[in-house]
């Protein structure tokens, strides 16, 4: 089950390498200090076509701003064409070095020079701790690398990086630091989180940050405990938001025989589960809770705009 993180932002002008100020992104931006952003963030693109038709209606309808893709999954075609007929899309990389579902697998990008991320079958490791024990981070950031020449190459222009099930930030800080880089070598922000860099245990990770990195303020998600009734708990979820900038995660797809078949036999992130947030943000009592609270949708790339306006 994906961890629920909460991240904060650096202050890029004046912080030393790890340290991280009190400040919020929105006030690094410009904005008031009461400021409340947030970025409706849908994962798991490419992984099945219930995925993909979901995500792309929610993006469509506009409550959802912003997704990111899976590289190497079977439906990332799908994905690509849609990318080129939406190029307004705020599209990152869900940077995937796990496979975590019981019948529905996959494999690396490529699968020369990377054995120490397989397991015994040829597929990605089905966990982050499996994924972490005997992975070599060059053979990480080379299939990184090649993620993102994939995802370049069917004409997808991320706008960000994050990581699939939070592999690239919760395991040790050689990965954490290959993570940082490949965002830092294509000038695109990365999914990070505060909490952890600022618990001593990740004191390692948090030293590798540097002045230059944007990253956002918390992200937020639905608990497992409320499906079934993930709508009134996304109502407190978000009148709760805290000032700075937000990523509220999501999993849309439509419950079918296909997402069933696939996400068998988990509840955490099937089929029911996806369709309640589809139902959910892409509704008109969403919307209407947004603006009763004054927050405001902004997307990564906007965030990368102001940043880089602003000389930072």
């Amino acid at each position: 089950m994906r961890p629920l993180l909460t991240l904060a932002a650096l202050t890029l002008a004046t912080a030393l390498p790890g340290q991280i100020p009190p400040t919020t992104l929105a006030e690094d931006l410009g904005y008031g200090p009461d400021a409340r952003l947030l970025i409706v963030h849908a994962d798991d693109l490419g992984m099945a076509h219930a995925v993909n038709a979901a995500s792309f209606r929610a993006l469509d309808s506009g409550y959802v701003n912003s997704a990111s893709i899976m590289v190497p999954t079977p439906w990332l075609p799908e994905v690509a064409a849609y990318a080129k007929t939406h190029p307004e899309a705020d599209l990152g990389l869900h940077l995937t070095l796990t496979s975590e579902w019981t019948n529905y697998r996959w494999g690396p990008t490529g699968r020369d020079s990377v054995a120490t991320l397989l397991d015994e079958h040829g597929y990605l490791h089905g966990s982050c701790p499996e994924m972490a024990a005997g992975a070599s981070v060059a053979e990480i950031a080379r299939e990184l690398r090649r993620q993102v020449a994939l995802a370049r190459a069917m004409g997808i222009e991320p706008t960000h990086f994050d990581t699939h099930m939070g592999c690239l930030t919760y395991s040790g800080p050689e990965i954490f630091g290959a993570y940082l880089e490949l965002g830092r070598a294509h000038g695109l922000p990365v999914l990070a989180d505060r909490a952890t860099l600022r618990d001593s245990a990740y004191a390692a990770h948090a030293a590798l940050v540097e002045p230059g990195d944007l990253l956002v303020d918390q992200v937020i998600g639905a608990p497992t405990e409320a499906q079934g009734a993930f709508a009134d708990a996304y109502d407190e979820l978000i009148r709760g938001l805290p000032p700075g900038v937000t990523v509220l995660l999501l999993h849309t797809a439509f419950d079918g025989d296909e997402f069933r078949a696939a996400a068998a036999p988990q509840i955490p992130y099937g089929a029911a589960w996806r369709q309640e947030d589809f139902d959910y943000f892409t509704s008109e009592r969403f919307a209407e809770l947004l603006a009763e609270e004054g927050i405001v949708p902004v997307t990564w790339r906007e965030l990368s705009e102001a940043e880089r306006a602003g000389g930072r």
